[in-house]
């Protein structure tokens, strides 16, 4: 019998089923689950309003290509776009969060006709060929080098060196606004100030990476929002189908449908499936105010994860619900112990867990997540 190929870390855990921010084992136990598929679970594990949107949709029609209209993909881009800031009107459809970045630095090379693009220390941006070439971390890299050449990596949060970076040959800067995989690291409001204003003055295009910080996570329906500063395109992905496979470019209406026929396209793309539970997912983070909940849940869990007492944690790190516990030493040696005590987590960058928990997340399930990260963490002491 075939078997599916390994490129990721096995755990050892069969997840059978999951409701709300919980999953359970083929033995029964319950999980609190901080890692949500990297983050695509924000909303909840099969959260009963995009289940019962996607359970009406199975009965009508799955594949609809993008040459033809459908209902949900109407639906869909209404209730999108109430969480759109003004000047956001143009809705590029993807499958996937690598998509939406090859995507949006397609758009800004066929606007400038530039070729360099500029990206940042720490950065991740994908793992396709062109997003590749724009994320930092050489261990992702190095096995299909050589990648798109001109490319031009910075130091992340050095606001004084921006102005050397943006050339008059940039086509764009892309930035995330958290950085997740490299680490949890926020950037500064200088930092992406000077950005916009250096593009802005030198022709290039911001391009904002959203795919794992946007769609309420950070306490903001767009964490670039937090920062008073706008981009030229940004992308989207992760929680904004409620689980299933999204990745969205969102460019400025000015900019028009940027793409001749023929010129870009995706099979999958607009799936009316998928486009169902988006739009039942977009109305509940509206609905239910979730970026509210997200902040308030947020800095409970910020607080709990400062107060955990041992010698191996520097600082706590992150916006809303994308947090980062940093340690003096590796972290992912402590992933299997946190899923011993009912915890699933991830690692960013090197020496940080990251906790990207689902927004309905309660008091009992933080002290859950203190208990379990200071029992971890005194054991290795």
């Amino acid at each position: 019998m075939a078997r599916i190929a390994r490129y990721y870390r096995e755990y050892g855990l069969r997840i059978v089923r999951g409701l709300l921010q919980y999953v359970w084992d083929d033995g029964g136990r319950r999980y609190l689950d901080c890692n949500t598929n990297h983050g695509v679970a924000f909303l909840g594990h099969a959260n009963p309003k995009i289940a019962e949107a996607v359970r009406r949709q199975l009965e009508e029609v799955w594949a609809v290509p993008l040459n033809f209209y459908t209902p949900a993909r109407e639906r869909f881009i209404e209730e999108f776009s109430r969480l759109l800031p003004a000047k956001f009107g143009v809705v590029f459809l993807q499958n996937t969060g690598t998509e939406a970045v090859e995507t949006a630095v397609k758009i800004a090379k066929k606007i400038t006709r530039r070729p360099a693009i500029v990206a940042f220390t720490n950065s991740f941006h994908g793992r396709t060929m062109g997003s590749l070439s724009i994320t930092w971390n050489e261990r992702y890299r190095k096995a299909f080098e050589p990648l798109y050449p001109h490319v031009r990596f910075g130091k992340f949060n050095v606001p004084t060196e921006v102005d050397k970076l943006v050339q008059e040959d940039t086509c764009c800067v892309v930035v995330e606004p958290i950085q997740g995989e490299g680490g949890v690291n926020p950037a500064t409001p200088e930092f992406l100030k000077a950005l916009r204003e250096e593009t802005q003055r030198k022709g290039a295009l911001l391009i904002i990476d959203e795919v794992q910080t946007g769609f309420g996570r950070t306490g903001a329906v767009w964490a670039f929002q937090k920062y008073g500063v706008e981009p030229d395109i940004f992308t989207a992905g992760k929680p904004v189908a409620g689980g299933l496979p999204i990745g969205l470019a969102v460019a400025r209406e000015d900019f028009g449908d940027v793409f001749e026929p023929g010129e870009h396209g995706s099979t999958f793309a607009g799936n009316a499936v998928v486009m169902a539970a988006a739009a039942a997912a977009s109305r509940l983070l509206r609905e239910e105010d979730v970026p509210d909940k997200a902040e308030r849940a947020g800095a409970e869990l910020a607080k709990a994860l400062g107060e955990v007492e041992s010698r191996l944690a520097v600082r706590v790190k992150g916006m809303g619900l994308m947090l980062g516990l940093e340690l003096r030493v590796k972290a992912d040696q402590f992933l299997q112990p946190l899923l011993e005590r009912g915890v699933l987590g991830l690692t960013a960058g090197v020496n940080t867990l990251r906790f990207l928990p689902p927004y309905m997340i309660t008091r009992e399930d933080i002290e859950l997540v203190h208990a379990a990260v200071s029992e971890a963490l005194k054991r290795a002491q």
